[in-house]
């Protein structure tokens, strides 16, 4: 079966990884905001009677997370209200829709070595986080084939990310200070797209069904180490000249706007099982980015 996805959000991180998958039978067309903006009912309306999708998806988000909290109508105007008008034009078409969340659902209060389900109960403690709940409930409110894909410390080549942040610091200073007791999932853009392809096409198939899953990379570790391994990876393979001193710090010590989970480690093996895909081998994903 020949399937068209329509993807919001198709110059953002996720997004412009569908521009690299090749899959039989599939075409995926990638919309920027110009063309589809979420927040715009006939925008929506209008890209969904041009291309006539199969299936949404919905990678359009405000993902400044500090900045949210200076600008929370900003953040709730994609996240929470855009979510919903996607939802509700989804329904409308009667097609299914997939839509990204987060690990900034949850509080981050469960114990380290302990991992969120998607049972679990939310309670985001700030307003991107807050913002993303709403969208979740909006869509699945709205919609009546739904996929909620929540995901983690998302990382790829495009847009701006940890791993590039750190090389370009590394290439300005001897010493980096790193937060430490964070604990998360570093997750591939890429492999979350391939991921949603792979859903969409299931439930297409009445092979997989609606819901919240999680979805993030292995092993889960702390920023530190995250960087640790980028950096040590960048040096072996030339990227990088020299390699600074990187030090672990305290949350408190590095102070942000948005309050951070201390444990945002999500377990993905809900959807493992139901379709069959392995979880974000991040360190893989590191190897591509460096020889992007």
């Amino acid at each position: 079966m020949s399937v068209r996805l329509l993807i919001a959000g198709g110059e953002g991180q996720v997004g412009r990884e569908f521009a690299d998958i090749a899959q039989p039978n599939v075409e995926l067309i990638r919309c920027a905001r110009a063309e589809l903006d979420i927040t715009n009912t006939a925008s929506i309306d209008a890209a969904l009677k041009k291309y006539q999708p199969q299936a949404l998806i919905n990678a359009a988000a405000y993902t400044a997370v500090d900045r949210a909290e200076s600008e929370p109508d900003a953040a709730f105007a994609i996240n929470a209200t855009g979510a919903g008008n996607l939802a509700a034009a989804a329904e409308r078409c009667g097609i299914p829709l997939l839509h990204i969340s987060t690990d900034y659902v949850f509080s981050g209060d469960k114990a380290i070595g302990k991992s969120w389900t998607e049972d679990d109960a939310c309670e985001p403690r700030s307003v991107y986080g807050h913002s993303k709940r709403i969208g979740e409930e909006q869509v699945l409110e709205m919609c009546s084939h739904v996929l909620v894909l929540r995901t983690s410390w998302v990382f790829g080549r495009y847009g701006n990310n940890f791993p590039k942040t750190m090389l370009r610091l590394a290439r300005e200073r001897d010493e980096l200070r790193v937060v430490g007791d964070q604990h998360g999932c570093p997750t591939h853009a890429a492999d979350i797209a391939m991921t949603l392809v792979k859903a969409a096409q299931a439930m297409l198939e009445n092979k997989l069904a609606g819901g919240i899953y999680h979805y993030a990379g292995v092993p889960a570790c702390t920023w530190h180490a995250f960087a640790t391994h980028i950096i040590e990876r960048a040096h072996a393979v030339g990227v990088l000249e020299k390699k600074p001193n990187i030090i672990a710090i305290a949350t408190h010590e590095y102070p942000v706007a948005a309050a951070r989970p201390m444990n945002s480690v999500l377990d993905g093996s809900k959807l493992q099982h139901a379709l069959g895909v392995m979880p974000s081998q991040w360190q893989s994903g590191v190897e591509l980015l460096l020889q992007a």
